[in-house]
């Protein structure tokens, strides 16, 4: 794999992870994890509208002028996330109700015109969709898991309510964590998103050290005197 392809991957996914990194978007993906479901719908539509807006972006890059381009990339953002509002409202209609606000306003993630302004206004068509991608991939995954704690913690349950998504298929992959749970309200509230999203950062960051030590002891056994 190239790798200006494979840096643009491990940024979204891990090394400049919109949530974990940049703390980009919290107001979406601190509101609307409760639960899994939750946090997959509103995933899979900002990473839609990262993938198609950074699209765009790169698109018409070369026409744009320097101090039209923000309100231009405002402009591409809101259309497309008023697309992905009206079919979610149509197809998906009762997580659409849950979602509620935090649809729209994913017009106003930071984490999206920033790709728009830093990467696809400077790059090609295919790398800007592996951007989008990979950062949409990134916030989705941080949602999921703060969205698997807190339901976990919070219900004692996984995928409740699938169907919402998945249909009548989705009847099924309910799991029950803990039988006769009575729950754990903080889990479940404002203050339990801060402190499960810190949780993470902080496993995040235990990882990132360990494997820089782990770099510079291997760069140090390389240079050492035996070794040359």
């Amino acid at each position: 794999m190239n790798s200006a392809y494979r840096d643009i991957i491990n940024n979204g996914l891990w090394t400049n992870n919109p949530a974990f990194v940049q703390l980009l978007g919290l107001c979406p993906l601190l509101a609307v994890t409760n639960t899994v479901v939750n946090a997959l719908g509103l995933g899979i539509a900002t990473t839609i509208t990262l993938i198609a807006s950074n699209v765009v972006v790169s698109l018409i890059r070369d026409w744009l002028r320097p101090e039209i381009r923000i309100p231009v990339f405002v402009l591409i953002i809101a259309s497309i996330v008023t697309v992905i509002e009206l079919a979610m409202n149509a197809y998906f209609h009762e997580l659409f109700k849950i979602l509620g606000i935090f649809i729209p306003l994913i017009v106003t993630n930071c984490a999206i015109i920033a790709r728009a302004e830093s990467f696809a206004s400077r790059n090609r068509v295919l790398p800007s969709f592996l951007d989008g991608l990979f950062m949409g991939l990134g916030f989705t995954a941080v949602l999921l898991m703060l969205g698997a704690l807190r339901e976990g913690l919070g219900f004692g349950t996984l995928f409740a309510q699938a169907h919402l998504m998945f249909g009548e298929a989705g009847e099924g992959l309910k799991i029950i964590l803990f039988d006769d749970y009575s729950g754990y309200l903080l889990a479940i509230l404002p203050p339990g998103a801060f402190l499960g999203l810190g949780f993470l950062i902080a496993i995040k960051n235990i990882i990132d050290k360990k494997q820089a030590a782990r770099v510079t002891v291997v760069a140090d056994n390389n240079l050492s005197p035996a070794s040359v």
